[in-house]
Protein backbone atom coordinates (compact mmCIF):
# COMPACT_ATOMS: atom_id res chain seq x y z
CA UNK A 1 0.00 0.00 0.00
CA UNK A 2 1.75 3.35 -0.69
CA UNK A 3 1.18 6.17 1.80
CA UNK A 4 3.18 8.80 0.42
CA UNK A 5 2.45 10.07 -3.36
CA UNK A 6 4.40 12.78 -4.71
CA UNK A 7 2.55 13.52 -7.99
CA UNK A 8 3.82 16.40 -10.46
CA UNK A 9 5.82 18.40 -7.74
CA UNK A 10 7.39 21.59 -8.80
CA UNK A 11 9.72 23.72 -6.71
CA UNK A 12 11.39 27.49 -7.43
CA UNK A 13 13.32 29.14 -4.81
CA UNK A 14 13.48 32.63 -5.67
CA UNK A 15 12.50 32.30 -9.04
CA UNK A 16 14.75 29.62 -10.20
CA UNK A 17 13.35 26.51 -10.82
CA UNK A 18 14.60 23.28 -8.72
CA UNK A 19 12.02 20.47 -8.69
CA UNK A 20 10.55 19.99 -12.34
CA UNK A 21 7.26 17.44 -12.48
CA UNK A 22 8.56 15.05 -9.89
CA UNK A 23 6.57 11.90 -9.27
CA UNK A 24 7.44 9.34 -6.73
CA UNK A 25 6.10 6.94 -3.86
CA UNK A 26 6.77 5.49 -1.16
CA UNK A 27 4.93 2.45 0.39
CA UNK A 28 3.72 1.71 3.72
CA UNK A 29 6.82 0.80 6.33
CA UNK A 30 8.90 1.20 3.34
CA UNK A 31 12.04 3.44 3.57
CA UNK A 32 12.49 5.56 -0.34
CA UNK A 33 15.84 7.05 -0.22
CA UNK A 34 16.54 9.96 -2.35
CA UNK A 35 19.92 10.32 -4.25
CA UNK A 36 21.45 12.35 -6.67
CA UNK A 37 24.85 14.88 -6.91
CA UNK A 38 25.13 18.38 -5.46
CA UNK A 39 21.97 20.47 -6.54
CA UNK A 40 19.55 17.78 -8.17
CA UNK A 41 16.90 19.03 -5.81
CA UNK A 42 17.07 16.37 -2.65
CA UNK A 43 16.81 18.68 0.15
CA UNK A 44 13.93 20.74 -1.21
CA UNK A 45 12.30 17.08 -2.24
CA UNK A 46 12.33 15.95 1.21
CA UNK A 47 11.88 19.86 2.46
CA UNK A 48 8.61 20.24 0.53
CA UNK A 49 7.23 16.36 1.71
CA UNK A 50 7.65 18.24 5.35
CA UNK A 51 5.17 21.53 4.24
CA UNK A 52 8.48 23.36 4.69
CA UNK A 53 8.51 24.88 1.34
CA UNK A 54 5.73 26.30 -1.18
CA UNK A 55 5.23 23.69 -3.99
CA UNK A 56 3.13 23.15 -6.83
CA UNK A 57 1.52 20.10 -7.40
CA UNK A 58 0.02 17.45 -4.50
CA UNK A 59 2.08 15.75 -1.78
CA UNK A 60 -0.30 12.82 -0.57
CA UNK A 61 -0.40 10.99 3.11
CA UNK A 62 -2.42 8.11 2.92
CA UNK A 63 -4.53 9.52 -0.18
CA UNK A 64 -5.12 12.65 1.52
CA UNK A 65 -3.45 16.29 0.48
CA UNK A 66 -1.43 17.86 2.89
CA UNK A 67 -2.14 20.88 1.25
CA UNK A 68 -5.40 20.46 2.87
CA UNK A 69 -4.37 19.44 6.38
CA UNK A 70 -4.31 22.31 9.26
CA UNK A 71 -0.42 22.90 10.41
CA UNK A 72 -1.14 21.02 13.68
CA UNK A 73 -2.36 17.74 11.83
CA UNK A 74 0.02 17.60 9.54
CA UNK A 75 2.75 18.00 11.96
CA UNK A 76 1.20 15.15 13.72
CA UNK A 77 1.06 12.62 10.78
CA UNK A 78 4.72 14.03 9.30
CA UNK A 79 8.07 14.21 11.46
CA UNK A 80 10.59 16.09 9.87
CA UNK A 81 14.40 15.73 10.80
CA UNK A 82 16.67 18.12 9.21
CA UNK A 83 20.41 17.77 8.98
CA UNK A 84 21.79 20.09 11.63
CA UNK A 85 18.94 20.55 14.20
CA UNK A 86 18.69 23.67 15.81
CA UNK A 87 18.12 23.87 19.65
CA UNK A 88 18.80 26.08 23.17
CA UNK A 89 21.74 25.14 24.43
CA UNK A 90 20.60 24.54 27.97
CA UNK A 91 17.94 22.41 26.65
CA UNK A 92 18.24 18.49 28.06
CA UNK A 93 17.65 15.54 26.22
CA UNK A 94 14.46 14.59 28.22
CA UNK A 95 13.15 18.25 27.54
CA UNK A 96 13.80 17.89 24.06
CA UNK A 97 12.46 14.21 23.17
CA UNK A 98 9.41 14.49 26.08
CA UNK A 99 9.95 10.67 26.74
CA UNK A 100 9.77 9.20 29.99
CA UNK A 101 12.07 6.23 28.48
CA UNK A 102 15.16 8.35 29.27
CA UNK A 103 16.45 9.35 33.06
CA UNK A 104 19.54 11.74 31.38
CA UNK A 105 20.13 14.99 32.14
CA UNK A 106 22.57 15.61 29.30
CA UNK A 107 21.72 19.36 27.62
CA UNK A 108 22.18 19.44 23.74
CA UNK A 109 25.81 20.80 23.86
CA UNK A 110 26.82 17.90 25.84
CA UNK A 111 26.21 15.63 23.21
CA UNK A 112 28.97 14.67 20.04
CA UNK A 113 26.68 15.22 16.40
CA UNK A 114 25.74 11.14 15.61
CA UNK A 115 24.21 11.61 19.50
CA UNK A 116 22.23 14.60 18.65
CA UNK A 117 21.24 13.44 15.38
CA UNK A 118 20.09 10.17 17.24
CA UNK A 119 17.79 12.11 19.90
CA UNK A 120 16.31 14.07 16.96
CA UNK A 121 15.58 10.84 15.31
CA UNK A 122 14.28 9.40 18.19
CA UNK A 123 12.04 12.45 19.18
CA UNK A 124 10.14 11.35 15.61
CA UNK A 125 10.25 8.21 15.36
CA UNK A 126 8.24 5.21 17.69
CA UNK A 127 9.33 3.40 20.21
CA UNK A 128 8.59 0.61 22.30
CA UNK A 129 5.36 0.50 23.95
CA UNK A 130 4.30 3.85 22.30
CA UNK A 131 7.19 5.59 24.31
CA UNK A 132 7.42 8.50 21.68
CA UNK A 133 6.04 11.67 21.90
CA UNK A 134 5.09 11.49 18.56
CA UNK A 135 4.30 8.54 16.10
CA UNK A 136 4.21 9.95 12.85
CA UNK A 137 3.45 8.31 10.07
CA UNK A 138 6.00 10.08 7.74
CA UNK A 139 9.89 10.51 8.52
CA UNK A 140 11.42 12.55 5.79
CA UNK A 141 14.72 13.83 6.72
CA UNK A 142 18.32 13.44 5.90
CA UNK A 143 20.78 10.33 6.49
CA UNK A 144 20.22 8.37 9.42
CA UNK A 145 22.86 8.96 11.80
CA UNK A 146 23.36 5.08 11.75
CA UNK A 147 22.65 2.03 9.98
CA UNK A 148 21.93 -0.31 13.24
CA UNK A 149 19.43 -2.41 14.68
CA UNK A 150 16.02 -0.23 13.99
CA UNK A 151 17.51 1.79 11.45
CA UNK A 152 18.36 -1.14 8.52
CA UNK A 153 15.70 -2.81 6.52
CA UNK A 154 17.30 -5.99 7.03
CA UNK A 155 17.51 -5.79 10.88
CA UNK A 156 14.12 -4.03 12.13
CA UNK A 157 11.60 -6.41 13.45
CA UNK A 158 9.23 -2.84 13.29
CA UNK A 159 10.10 -1.44 10.26
CA UNK A 160 8.13 1.64 12.39
CA UNK A 161 6.64 5.09 9.80
CA UNK A 162 7.67 5.44 5.99
CA UNK A 163 10.86 7.11 5.52
CA UNK A 164 11.85 9.41 2.99
CA UNK A 165 15.36 10.22 3.54
CA UNK A 166 18.13 12.23 1.56
CA UNK A 167 21.09 10.19 0.85
CA UNK A 168 25.01 11.28 -0.23
CA UNK A 169 26.12 7.49 -0.04
CA UNK A 170 25.09 5.35 -2.68
CA UNK A 171 26.29 2.27 -0.78
CA UNK A 172 23.92 2.99 2.27
CA UNK A 173 20.98 3.63 -0.09
CA UNK A 174 21.87 0.18 -1.87
CA UNK A 175 21.79 -1.40 1.92
CA UNK A 176 19.35 -0.32 3.34
CA UNK A 177 16.54 1.54 1.48
CA UNK A 178 13.48 -0.33 -0.56
CA UNK A 179 13.38 2.01 -3.58
CA UNK A 180 15.35 4.82 -4.72
CA UNK A 181 14.48 7.66 -6.66
CA UNK A 182 17.36 9.21 -8.34
CA UNK A 183 17.21 12.93 -8.71
CA UNK A 184 19.36 15.19 -12.04
CA UNK A 185 18.86 18.70 -12.17
CA UNK A 186 15.75 18.77 -10.71
CA UNK A 187 13.81 15.80 -12.98
CA UNK A 188 13.68 12.31 -11.83
CA UNK A 189 16.46 10.70 -13.65
CA UNK A 190 15.29 6.81 -12.81
CA UNK A 191 13.51 5.16 -10.02
CA UNK A 192 13.18 1.52 -8.79
CA UNK A 193 15.09 -0.99 -6.57
CA UNK A 194 19.03 -0.69 -5.30
CA UNK A 195 19.76 -3.49 -7.76
CA UNK A 196 18.12 -2.08 -10.94
CA UNK A 197 18.98 1.46 -10.09
CA UNK A 198 22.97 1.59 -8.92
CA UNK A 199 24.72 0.33 -12.38
CA UNK A 200 28.21 1.44 -13.16
CA UNK A 201 27.03 3.39 -16.40
CA UNK A 202 24.60 4.58 -15.18
CA UNK A 203 26.34 6.66 -11.89
CA UNK A 204 29.35 7.65 -14.39
CA UNK A 205 27.14 9.03 -16.18
CA UNK A 206 25.06 11.19 -13.15
CA UNK A 207 27.90 11.13 -10.43
CA UNK A 208 30.57 12.00 -13.33
CA UNK A 209 31.88 9.32 -11.21
CA UNK A 210 33.87 5.31 -12.15
CA UNK A 211 32.28 2.61 -9.14
CA UNK A 212 32.60 -1.01 -9.09
CA UNK A 213 28.97 -2.38 -8.03
CA UNK A 214 28.66 -5.58 -6.36
CA UNK A 215 25.99 -7.27 -4.13
CA UNK A 216 26.55 -8.26 -0.45
CA UNK A 217 26.33 -11.42 1.15
CA UNK A 218 22.67 -9.88 2.93
CA UNK A 219 21.74 -9.40 -0.61
CA UNK A 220 22.19 -5.33 -0.22
CA UNK A 221 24.17 -3.19 -3.11
CA UNK A 222 27.20 -1.97 -2.72
CA UNK A 223 29.30 0.79 -5.31
CA UNK A 224 32.81 1.37 -4.23
CA UNK A 225 35.14 4.12 -6.16
CA UNK A 226 37.34 3.38 -8.20
CA UNK A 227 40.52 4.98 -9.35
CA UNK A 228 41.03 4.97 -13.41
CA UNK A 229 44.12 4.32 -15.09
CA UNK A 230 46.45 7.24 -15.59
CA UNK A 231 45.53 8.32 -19.66
CA UNK A 232 42.46 5.96 -19.61
CA UNK A 233 40.39 9.47 -20.26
Amino acid sequence: MTVLAVQELTVSLDRTPVLRGVTCAAATGGWLALIGPNGAGKSTLVRATAGLVPYGGAIMLDGVDIAALRVRDRARLIAYVPQEPVLPPDMTVAEYVLLGRTRTSATWVALAGGERKRVVLARARPGPAGAAARRADLLPGHRPPAAGPGLGRRTAPDRGPDRAVHLHDLTTAGQYADDLVLLHQGRIEAAGPAASMLTEDRIARVYAAHVAVRTDPDGGTVATPVRRPAGSG
